[in-house]
């Protein structure tokens, strides 16, 4: 039996539900950013960012087609983080190397922090003026900060949900698929286009391009990177200066490889990467996005929404804000059907505690550091792509978490144990940082069957600095408004719609890569050898973008320290 065949078509039924699904998702119009064509502004650093990293953020004027439709004026702008050694040069094209980076599924430009600032400075340390570009998809141009950037918890709540004016903004909602017509034609091609179109505008020299960009991406990156490398961008396939790969001296791929197939993204998606296959052709499938019968974004009533997505920012302003204090953030906020769907999905201990919704997480009493801890550590999230390593649960009893799935010693590869609160109403949970785990005041809790639920190899990704970089960075580090075109297309990629943008097909093997994979992300247990990749230990998918710079080995990051040596010298 071809188990690779069952276990695709396991996750994909469960993606057209999801894609059926259509949930409270809305648009802002945030504003123009007035007549310049590029607009470059300073990004404030704090906690323990590493030393010597200037960050900024850039937009680029990049109007769509007009066949794109009515949609926001921000929407026409391309924006990204780039990151530069402070006593390296100025100008882009003076550096010694530039990475540009493609977000993965539900992602955006602000999940690329650390592994950015980690690179630069590591290679600022070896003597080498590099650039880590972390690009924004044009759909994040929807998302509104205004609430998480007051950097207040309860100013962010009351703006989002309580219609309070916050710097003369009041919010508009979460938009729903009536909003999103524009994106109904926001698929891989005019993805590829936006960062040719970039990357143009940003080092004109098709030469410099060619000599200093290395190209890639996490998770989903890794197959846009795949697309761009085999595009043709000027329509004539014969003159190859604009073809992808000729805009790159290398690719790197972090936990994802470079490809042109979902297949390629981990060899089988996991089941629960709720990316979509709807057995429909290419046509159908187009019109279904144009009229809205299909949800032109990603909408699922758990954590996969634009309102929940909002929240793990707002968790992320509570742990910057008052990190040690009691939250008051599951009772402050508004008990809607997604938030109360999201807390049962990922506090419950079992099924009848979920149905139940008794005990609710409102029972327990929570640092803000625990809530954040519980929204995306990998001993808590059930949901692989939304897993990191940053620590445990602390202060009080801990019980197995067997909803949706129950722990056990069978769960396969790079499968953690999670766990959950045990007392309701009693002691004030804390969260123990990954550097903290296994120290000698470490309970070290074990579940029912006597496994340890983690151990300092395990815990990667510094708490502090993931709230950060959820909670202040000017583009946010998940992703709102994930456009459905962009996987469908991807996943019909052998329709004549979607195949003719395969025009280099070489240009995937015309570049070295640097392949980094995560331990215990979503390749766990089906390395491919033949790709000779990296192997961060240890590792969640999204740690290889998080991770901090010392790991509790006391050894640098892996995932900086390849991307930094494949700069060098990407042969």
């Amino acid at each position: 039996m071809d188990t690779s065949r069952s276990r695709g078509s396991s996750w994909r039924t469960t993606a057209l539900a999801v894609l059926l699904t259509t949930g409270t998702l809305t648009a802002v119009a945030p504003e123009a950013y007035g007549e310049s064509t590029r607009t470059e502004a300073p990004v404030a650093s704090s906690g323990t960012a590493a030393a010597g990293v200037t960050e900024t953020v850039v937009r680029v004027k990049a109007p769509l087609p007009a066949s794109f439709g009515v949609r926001p004026a921000a929407c026409d702008w391309l924006s990204y983080l780039r990151y530069r050694s402070s006593d390296g040069p100025a100008k882009s094209a003076d550096a010694d190397r530039i990475l540009v980076a493609q977000p993965g599924i539900l992602e955006g430009a602000g999940a690329f922090d650390s592994v950015a600032r980690n690179t630069v400075a590591r290679a600022a340390e070896q003597g080498s003026h590099i650039e880590f570009w972390a690009l924004d998809r044009r759909s994040n141009c929807m998302e509104d900060h205004t609430g998480v950037d007051s950097g207040d918890q309860h100013t962010a709540v009351d703006y989002y949900y309580r219609g309070k004016r916050v710097a003369g903004r009041t919010f508009d909602g979460f938009a729903g698929n009536d909003k999103l017509g524009w994106m109904a034609k926001l698929g891989i091609e005019q993805t590829v286009r936006d960062q040719y179109t970039l990357l143009k505008a940003e080092l004109p020299d098709q030469r410099v391009r060619e000599r200093k960009l290395l190209c890639g991406g996490h998770s989903l990156g890794g197959v846009i990177t795949g697309y761009f490398a085999v595009a043709d961008f000027d329509g004539d396939p014969a003159t190859t200066a604009d073809a992808g790969y000729r805009q790159c001296a290398g690719y790197f791929a972090l936990d994802t490889t470079v490809s042109t197939s979902l297949g390629g993204l981990s060899g089988n998606i996991p089941d629960d990467s709720n990316l979509p296959d709807i057995g429909l052709g290419y046509a159908v499938v187009q019109a279904g996005l144009d009229s809205g019968v299909l949800p032109r974004s990603f909408s699922a009533p758990v954590l996969l929404n634009a309102e929940t997505m909002t929240l793990l920012a707002v968790a992320g302003v509570g742990a910057i804000q008052d990190p040690g204090g009691e939250a008051d953030l599951p009772s402050y906020l508004p008990s809607t059907f997604n938030i109360e769907a999201t807390n049962r999905f990922l506090f419950s201990k079992d099924a009848a505690n979920f149905l139940t919704g008794s005990p609710g997480v409102r029972d327990f009493r929570l640092t803000n550091e625990a809530v954040l801890g519980a929204l995306l550590d990998d001993n808590s999230v059930p949901l692989a792509f939304l897993q990191s390593s940053v620590g445990f649960f602390d202060g009080g009893p801990i019980v197995d978490k067997n909803f949706p799935v129950a722990n056990s010693g069978n769960q396969g590869p790079g499968t953690a144990y999670k766990a959950t609160l045990g007392v309701p109403n009693g002691p004030l949970y804390t969260w123990r940082n990954y550097d903290r785990v296994g120290d000698p005041d470490d309970p070290g809790y074990r579940s029912a069957d006597g496994t340890l639920f983690t151990d300092a190899g395990k815990e990667v990704t510094d708490i502090r600095e993931l709230a950060r970089s959820l909670a202040g960075q000017p583009l946010d580090f998940t992703e709102q408004y994930f456009p459905t075109k962009l996987v469908t297309d991807i996943e019909l990629g052998t329709s004549p719609q979607v195949k003719r943008l395969v025009v280099h097909p070489e240009g995937i093997k015309a570049r070295p890569t640097l392949t980094v994979l995560a331990g215990d992300g979503l390749l766990a247990g089906r390395i491919p050898a033949d790709l000779h990749p990296v192997v961060a230990d240890g590792y969640q998918h999204l740690d290889v973008l998080t991770a901090a710079p010392v790991q509790n080995n006391g050894r640098p990051e892996p995932v900086s320290t390849s991307l930094t040596e494949f700069a060098r010298d990407p042969q």
